[in-house]
């Protein structure tokens, strides 16, 4: 849990930090629909135990933040869970203590330091480190830093908007904890369609699992990489890409997403870069046609 593991691609600098490794508490037949539950069976001897638990049948996942140095600026991708969150609904990501601003320390980054906060989506285990307790006060936990979020998805979980979710009560005080302070203190950027970060950087809107969902493309050198976010919670939907995970908004327009966008990395040998893949962390794919599989596995484990 306390090691920095960091890989180059071309100008950009990649550390993976982790927060939490473990179960989600769910089986794959929960997570996951239109998964067929034979595939899990026939790739059980790689899936376990990294990804399942041979002995619950649970699937493992991994909360972490991506660092990217890039143009002389330092850029967090998600923020993971955080610490004294209150979580009624989501049991499993509540009163965390982890030591993830040690990690990140490990890595060389102070808060301070922090010029650029990435938020893929606004789902709970994505801005939680946004902030954290001063006294009985959430703050930014990166004062220095501008915080970009999709507009699509700050607009969707503001709960002035009542708007009905797949997720029910699961993002309960999300917003109020991890997005509002940041955004009372004038420090977040709300984009629509794509932004660019750099010259090396650019986010584009990546839609289904939620409204906002957004992807960042590496592009440096000969380099090329996809920082996705959700679009995968498994190496299983390489293999099954019409496998959703249960917290997808719009199921049609996240499979449409994820096709399209492993298309593109297998067409540009790009690595895939999911926010909670353990082991390797991240990988490159191949397709045949309509198929996709899995060609290697980037050097983060």
């Amino acid at each position: 849990m306390t090691g920095v593991h960091t890989i180059q691609l071309g100008d950009v600098t990649v550390t993976r930090v982790w927060e939490y490794y473990g179960s989600v508490e769910m089986t794959p037949d929960v997570f996951f629909t239109g998964n067929p539950e034979q595939v899990w069976a026939d790739n059980a001897g790689w899936l376990q135990p990294t990804f399942l638990d041979p002995a619950t049948g649970i699937v493992n996942s991994a909360i972490q933040t991506w660092v990217l140095r890039s143009a002389g600026r330092t850029i967090l991708v998600d923020t993971g869970v955080g610490n004294h969150k209150e979580r009624p609904y989501a049991q499993v990501w509540a009163h965390h203590d982890t030591t993830f601003l040690d990690n990140l320390a490990r890595a060389g980054v102070r808060p301070e330091e922090v010029d650029v906060v990435v938020n893929t989506h606004l789902h709970i285990d994505h801005v939680g480190w946004n902030t954290r307790l001063d006294g009985r006060t959430w703050v930014p936990t990166f004062p220095n830093a501008t915080y970009v979020m999709p507009k699509a998805d700050f607009d969707f979980w503001n709960p002035e908007n009542n708007n009905p979710t797949v997720f029910g009560r699961g993002n309960q005080n999300v917003f109020e904890d991890s997005v509002v302070p940041v955004h009372r203190a004038g420090q977040t950027l709300l984009w629509e369609d794509t932004h660019r970060l750099d010259e090396n950087l650019v986010l584009t809107a990546a839609p289904g699992h939620t409204p906002g969902s957004s992807v960042l493309t590496l592009t440096s050198g000969t380099d090329r990489a996809l920082f996705v976010g959700d679009l995968m919670h498994s190496p299983v939907q390489v293999l099954e890409p019409e496998a959703n995970s249960c917290f997808c908004e719009d199921p049609a327009m996240a499979v449409a997403t994820r096709r399209r966008l492993l298309g593109w990395a297998a067409d540009h040998n790009a690595i895939v870069v999911p926010a909670h893949f353990p082991g390797g962390g991240a990988l490159e794919v191949t397709r045949d046609a309509d198929r996709f599989a899995i060609k290697d596995w980037a050097p983060f484990g």
